[in-house]
């Protein structure tokens, strides 16, 4: 039987789970702030065509970038855009594969006493879907930094790497700012809009990160995680570029995770005593974002989030763990991080309200990213119950955004990636998608399917993962559908991989019409592109 304990266990152990390893440390003093912020700001080397702004470029000549402006075009043509959108809602849900939307959903029905095949999520009812492909350039199974990055730039780019283009090699401090990407966050914060990011892992993490920073290797997520010598020659860290982000006035909201990544490693974490930032350069990154403008804030609890004011004018950082949030399982079951952490949803609602009264005043409209992030940690432990339970985190947040906004507001649901969880075997109708394939008996127990080894299984599995690790052959109902059961994998691996098939992208609102057919994943940058009419508010900046 699966007994191992994962509660306290994949808390740690999902730090790295989804980061490649390689990146470099270094141990002398960081240069001050003013250098480094000198060295990354320098010009990029110009590009034809290019759409700079203070150096950095939108590479309107990149294969790929043209490839995506022509698609949209091919999709205007069948379906045209006959109003702007004055809003864009991204959801994220990393990691989450179709399989994982068909699970999710069945277990969500399942827990309001329904069978569950029937239930449907809040994004199932959107009017618009599309298949999204998404390898990165060097990758067949991609990475969450390189499929944000198409997301978020209109360019397809290599794994690894946070919104530059695939000519930057892994870690490549020296030449990779030739090569930086205006994202679409940068675009609708020069363009006035009110701007936000909302996640439940690190908000340096890859996905939530591609949106704000540049950098040629994921993993540099504090200074202490970059090598002197890189330090020296421009890579600055991710931490430091989101409270230096100065397109338009700054980011309006970010909220997440992964507060050792903007303290110093002296500083004792003022909610977790036992564990300390990790910043070598000595610098207190939430005061550095207290003093940049007047009305900034930093909360770190779900009841200071909750009092933030929604007058048009605060800006705000939250930071409700060390690294990431906790699973939406374990949060739910301690009344001490119920009262610490805030939900997916809570957040998104909060950023959603401070958003929408900057644009009541402003009158440019807003972008919020939101991540579900802990789909794709849940899946890498081989734990489908608590990956399936960060889907219905999600859904909660979609739902609420769809009763706060109105119709000129196009909202996306889609995943960067996906995973390999499988749904197999001929389980009957209402079996529990957690619990092993078969059928109820007459008596109300359960008949097992048995496997050639005559042994249950489970309805859900994995091509690969912890769980191959774990003997079968006394599973039980209960036993499979404990918290901390992880499924069984075919082939032995510390951690399940990402998988390489299509996502879905669901859309409703203006614009929303584009999704449709089979999309290179850097399309949906595009599709957002045309329906805020973005790069036309931006070229016609003075």
């Amino acid at each position: 039987m699966n007994c191992t304990p994962l509660a306290a266990l994949v808390s740690v152990m999902l730090l790295t789970a989804c980061s490649p390893q390689g990146a470099g440390h270094g141990d002398a003093p960081a240069p001050a702030a003013t250098q480094m912020k000198a060295q990354f700001d320098a010009p990029a080397t110009p590009v034809t065509g290019q759409l700079g702004l203070d150096g950095r470029t939108l590479d309107e000549t990149d294969p790929w970038y043209q490839q995506g402006q022509d698609k949209v075009a091919q999709l205007q043509a069948l379906t045209p855009i006959t109003e702007r959108a004055r809003n864009v809602v991204l959801f994220v849900g990393d990691g989450m594969s179709v399989t994982t939307i068909t699970a999710a959903r069945i277990l969500a029905g399942q827990l309001q006493g329904e069978n569950g095949e029937g239930h449907m999520l809040s994004f199932d009812e959107f009017p618009y879907t599309a298949m999204v492909k998404t390898y990165n350039t060097d990758a067949q199974v991609p990475d969450s930094a390189g499929t944000m990055s198409a997301i978020v730039t209109g360019v397809k780019t290599r794994a690894g790497v946070l919104s530059v283009s695939e000519q930057v090699a892994r870690r490549d401090c020296a030449s990779f700012g030739e090569h930086r990407l205006m994202t679409n966050m940068m675009m609708a914060a020069q363009a006035g809009m009110a701007t936000g990011v909302v996640t439940n892992t690190r908000i340096t993490h890859a996905t939530p990160a591609a949106t704000y920073a540049w950098s040629p290797d994921r993993n540099y997520e504090s200074d202490g995680d970059i090598t002197n010598w890189g330090k020296q020659v421009g890579c600055v860290d991710i931490a430091t570029q989101l409270v230096e982000f100065d397109y338009g006035r700054g980011l309006d909201v970010a909220f997440g995770g992964g507060r050792q990544q903007f303290l110093p490693k002296e500083q004792a974490d003022p909610i977790y005593p036992g564990v300390t930032g990790k910043r070598k350069d000595g610098r207190d990154l939430t005061q550095v974002w207290q003093q940049r403008h007047a009305d900034s804030i930093y909360v770190d609890s779900l009841l200071a989030m909750e009092a933030l004011p929604a007058d048009g004018k605060t800006q705000a950082l939250g930071l409700f763990a060390p690294s990431h949030n906790a699973y939406r399982v374990d949060r739910l079951a301690s009344e001490s991080e119920r009262s610490i952490q805030p939900s997916l949803e809570a957040m998104t609602s909060k950023a959603l309200e401070l958003l929408q009264a900057r644009d009541a005043q402003d009158g440019q409209g807003f972008m919020l990213v939101v991540e579900s992030g802990r789909i794709d940690h849940g899946h890498h432990a081989g734990n489908a119950h608590r990956a399936l339970h960060e889907v219905i985190e999600l859904d909660e947040a979609v739902a609420a955004v769809m009763a706060a906004v109105g119709e000129d507001t196009l909202v996306l649901v889609t995943a960067d990636h996906s995973h390999t969880l499988s749904m197999a075997g001929y389980s009957a109708i209402g079996n529990p998608i957690l619990g092993l394939a078969g059928r109820p008996t007459e008596d109300g127990g359960h008949e097992p399917m048995l496997d050639g080894e005559q042994q249950p299984f489970t309805t859900l599995a994995y091509a690969n993962g912890p769980g191959a690790n774990y003997p079968t052959a006394s599973l039980t109902q209960e036993s499979v559908m404990a918290p901390d059961y992880r499924q069984r994998a075919v082939t032995p691996m510390d951690s399940e991989t990402h998988a390489g098939e299509d996502v879905i992208l669901h859309a409703v609102g203006p614009g929303a019409q584009l999704a449709r057919g089979t999309l290179e994943q850097n399309v949906i940058f595009h599709i957002i592109d045309q329906a805020l009419g973005l790069s036309e508010r931006v070229a016609a900046m003075p």
